[in-house]
């Protein structure tokens, strides 16, 4: 297997568990219609502890699918475009490759 095959995968899993929380897709959605906003505002839209944001934001800033910065006393976060045009395209790669036909279904 090739090492750019490797990569490719283990962004794919990397991005896809970060995903993998529906509060998560919350947040991506919230961000993805803003240039940047700050902790407070997610918070405030969703309806949970603020801990819980935190740890939900964590997770998608370390899978590179956000990105924070410290303006203090706030953070604000925003959408990690580079990657997200890049999960964009691996995931629709392996969906294209991963596509089967109806006539190729061992289930129907």
């Amino acid at each position: 297997m090739s090492d750019n095959l490797r990569n490719n995968q283990e962004a794919i899993a990397r991005f896809a568990k970060a995903m993998g929380h529906p509060t998560r897709i919350a947040i991506l959605q919230f961000l993805a219609k803003r240039d940047t906003c700050y902790f407070g505002d997610i918070h405030e839209e969703l309806p949970i502890a603020k801990a819980t944001v935190s740890q939900h934001l964590k997770e998608l800033k370390e899978a590179g699918l956000i990105q924070g910065e410290v303006e203090a006393p706030k953070v604000k976060y925003c959408i990690n475009r580079d990657n997200w045009r890049l999960a964009g395209l691996l995931f629709k790669d392996f969906f294209e490759q991963c596509a089967v036909s109806d006539e190729k279904s061992c289930c129907g």
